[in-house]
């Protein structure tokens, strides 16, 4: 039993789902892996059932693939799904943001000024240079203030399902997006700024250079190389020891 975790299937399969998610989105269960439901059963001590609805849960928001008598499998990565994903989160969060500054009240504006005031004062990196895992859901918790105010639960579950998604292929931009190299934190300021400021277009714009900086440099570093897939683990090394401002040396 996972130490500390109730008998309640219900706070087990909490416990599963947050430990499975973490798993995924920090690259410890490669992409194509089987997730087998009596190995992961016996793993967390908890019944099958509960180990499938936590599955359930993270194949909704596109971590893990369910195939018809084949069980579950961490989702594949390839240009092509980066590319879709792209293009349909500047779609949606676009739509979404818009309804949120014609929607938003007071209390939406006050929770992103608080969510943008705790993500200015979170570190990206931690003091060994490795990536600071607070800060991925602080700034989670930023965007998810942002577009909140559209009062549309199933158009918001969207946004954040995509967003979840595209958070797989974080071990790629870290390695090869260079984002330390982009004054996110002027990027996060001015998303708050031209929100607040009810500017639908200048905010929707700057919206939409943020979630394709990324992306557009990894999928050019893939056509550069040739790569269809990014099922293997980012050619270059992580950089657990880079500071930000500080290119890595070429070999």
């Amino acid at each position: 039993m996972l130490r500390g975790v109730s008998d309640s299937p219900v706070t087990r399969g909490k416990e599963v789902y947050d430990v499975l998610r973490a798993e995924l989105l920090n690259g410890m269960l490669n992409p194509g892996d089987k997730l087998p439901m009596v190995e992961l059963a016996r793993r967390f001590s908890a019944s099958q059932s509960v180990v499938r609805e936590a599955l359930t849960r993270l194949a909704e928001q596109g971590l893990v693939v369910a195939a018809p008598q084949r069980g579950f499998r961490v989702r594949q990565l390839s240009v092509e799904d980066i590319a879709g994903l792209t293009e349909s989160r500047v779609a949606v969060e676009s739509i979404a943001l818009r309804l949120a500054i014609e929607r938003g009240d007071v209390r939406w504006e006050t929770e992103i000024v608080a969510a943008h005031h705790v993500l200015e004062r979170t570190p990206v990196l931690d003091a060994d240079g490795r990536f600071h895992e607070p800060w991925a859901g602080v700034h989670r918790d930023f965007h998810r203030a942002l577009t909140g105010g559209c009062n549309n639960a199933r158009l918001q579950g969207v946004v954040l399902a995509l967003r979840d998604s595209a958070e797989l292929y974080r071990r790629w931009w870290w390695a090869l997006a260079d984002d330390r190299q982009r004054d996110l934190a002027a990027e996060h300021r001015q998303l708050k700024d031209l929100t607040l400021a009810r500017d639908a277009d200048a905010a929707t714009e700057a919206l939409v250079h943020h979630i394709k900086a990324a992306p557009e440099r990894l999928i050019a570093y893939a056509h550069e190389h040739g790569l269809a897939d990014l099922n293997m683990p980012p050619p270059t090394e992580l950089p657990r020891t880079r500071r930000p401002g500080r290119r890595p040396r070429r070999k």
